[in-house]
């Protein structure tokens, strides 16, 4: 397995996807069952085969990660071959980007000494969706990529 196994939910989420996905490795709902039943890593082997099929859907599509903590933002755009990022640090180390008056004050400080911002690109290595997936692992998520292009624009990147 390349990346991780689908949770519950997810799996439930995708429901139509995965009977789709059994159907096209010709197994209907009982043969599902007996398989779960009597060959329980067979049905393994395919939870995790699934799995890696909707993250690389889904990691291949990636463009805009976002990571929070207390002190700093991690902003993360991606093409097929680059990786940029732009991080926002509070020098205040009582303001907690975590919470909503963090956020507010970043707005009313971000062109003052109290906020440091900085960024920059490399190149993918050779697994561009496995270097997505370990940010999304350090607690990024998914974005649109509204606040980094604010950011690229505000600093004329």
């Amino acid at each position: 397995m390349k990346y991780t196994r689908l949770t519950k939910e997810q799996f439930e989420e995708l429901h139509p996807e995965f009977t789709k996905f059994l159907a096209s490795q010709q197994i209907d709902k009982d043969e599902w069952d007996t398989l779960k039943k009597e060959k329980p890593e067979v049905a393994e082997q395919e939870l995790d085969v699934f799995s890696d099929l909707i993250w690389e859907g889904v990691l291949s599509k990636a463009e805009y990660l976002e990571h929070y903590s207390k002190n700093h933002i991690f902003l993360f755009g991606f093409d097929a071959t680059t990786i940029s990022m732009i991080v926002i640090k509070s020098q205040v180390s009582d303001i907690d980007f975590l919470q909503q008056e963090g956020l507010q004050w970043l707005i009313e400080a971000i062109f003052t000494d109290d906020v440091e911002v900085r960024h920059g690109s490399k190149p993918f290595g050779k697994d561009r969706n496995a270097e997505v997936f370990e940010i999304l692992q350090q607690g990024a998520i998914l974005s649109e990529g509204v606040l980094y292009h604010q950011f690229k624009e505000m600093l004329n990147l």
